[in-house]
């Protein structure tokens, strides 16, 4: 691949049905003269429904039918949407996925269950870059769809796979080759996130929300000049809106800033997505899909770029489990071997820790298949307790006034502070 190139990256809030894929197609004609990788996401919450279907499926549940026509019905709406009377040759293109989706159900039933989901989740963005790029050649938006499992190789480390870069890199640079032809007009590429491939030839999925994460393995690959992530929101903010009436905008952080952020649990970026960026010093600019004309928010090399305002992170779902000996010894390193061993194991991230004497303490994700798997495991060696249904908070910048005002009226289980960042498991 030789020239510059843009790397953008669209949600599945910014394809959730027709009119959302008529607005991705104006803010692509809008960039007609550059060269141009697109990355998308399942449409709407399809990522959702399709985890009902892996559930379905690894349960052998007789929902599984009804789970799955209603992912047809609702990209089938779309497609008639977008496509009217013409529609036959896309939705057959579609309906060829759809078929190859029910065999996979149907030949998956014996497989692990992290195994099955990356076999059958990524069918949602599969089948929205097909939709979008069949969408973009009628509106005279000429573009390559592009199959990211032939571009991003990874292990097989199910639902959280570790990309091998070097072969990525070149299997990137292979597929998107820029056109030397007398034209003003940009070469385009759609593709999928969140998706790739183990050696095997499995497909694997890059963790929830993976497609920033795809988004900035491109970029990297190709010595993108930037990249833009679509979303929902005016660029990033300092609390989420859902938490936050009245939340600030924050123009311009650094790399190690966002890594902060993204590391506590901000949603507005994937966790992955900031460090390949840091190393070729590629921008990332988080912009409105609702406003397009707007400049958003970037995320650079600014030394000591730092919001003036505080920012808040708010995790539900949380779980906290005390751990301590039985015979109320010290927990000390082996202790902590054995317990650390444990998590890593099942794929657990915790996300806050503290020890004590004789009990150590962490705070993690919720999770129906893996916790109790957790608790069961500890339980063969340690003492056990737990809490389910909690709020992990996080703020950076904090005062003493800003933490009373967050957890007013609610009941503190864990509180942690450095220089910077306050941490509050509260229920």
């Amino acid at each position: 691949m030789s020239g510059a190139v843009k790397v953008f990256k669209f949600g599945g809030a910014s394809v959730r049905d027709a009119a959302a894929v008529r607005n991705l197609a104006s803010i692509v004609q809008h960039y007609s003269n550059d060269n141009l990788v697109v990355v998308i996401s399942a449409m709407g919450k399809t990522t959702n429904a399709l985890e009902l279907v892996a559930d379905a499926c690894f349960r052998r549940d007789d929902a599984l039918s009804q789970h799955l026509d209603a992912v047809v019905a609702y990209h089938r709406v779309i497609v008639a949407d977008l496509f009217g009377d013409e529609d036959d040759a896309v939705r057959a293109e579609v309906d060829l996925l759809f078929d190859e989706l029910v065999k996979l159900t149907q030949q998956s039933c014996g497989q692990p269950f992290d195994m099955m989901y990356d076999q059958i989740v990524p069918f949602g963005e599969l089948i929205s870059t097909t939709i979008i790029s069949c969408y973009l050649n009628q509106e005279n938006i000429p573009n390559r769809w592009l199959d990211a499992r032939q571009l991003v190789f990874t292990d097989d480390n199910w639902r959280n796979a570790h990309v091998i870069w070097d072969t990525t890199r070149a299997a990137i640079n292979h597929a998107v080759t820029l056109s030397s032809g007398d034209t003003d007009r940009g070469c385009l590429f759609i593709t999928q996130g969140f998706i790739g491939r183990e050696p095997s030839g499995f497909m694997t999925t890059l963790g929830r929300e993976g497609s920033d994460f795809t988004a900035a393995v491109l970029a990297w690959s190709l010595e993108a000049t930037d990249v833009t992530i679509w979303k929902d929101v005016p660029g990033l903010l300092n609390a989420d809106p859902k938490h936050f009436p009245d939340t600030v905008k924050l123009d311009q952080i650094s790399y190690e800033e966002a890594i902060e952020l993204s590391y506590y649990g901000a949603t507005i970026i994937h966790p992955k997505t900031i460090k390949p960026l840091q190393n070729r010093k590629i921008p990332l600019y988080v912009r409105s899909f609702l406003n397009p004309s707007a400049p958003g928010s970037v995320i650079g090399d600014f030394m000591e770029s730092r919001p003036d305002v505080p920012s808040f992170i708010f995790k539900s779902d949380q779980v906290l489990i005390s751990i301590a000996p039985r015979d109320f010894s010290f927990i000390a390193e082996n202790n902590l071997q054995i317990i650390f061993g444990v998590f890593s194991t099942e794929g657990v991230r915790i996300n806050l820790m503290q020890n004590s004497a004789i009990s150590f303490s962490v705070c993690v994700d919720g999770d129906a298949r893996r916790i109790p798997r957790v608790i069961s495991q500890l339980n063969a060696s340690f003492k056990v307790r737990y809490n389910e249904g909690l709020q992990l908070i996080t703020i950076r910048r904090y005062t003493q006034g800003v933490i009373d005002h967050v957890v007013a009226g609610r009941t503190i289980l864990v509180e942690q502070r450095s220089r910077l960042t306050a941490q509050l498991v509260v229920m």
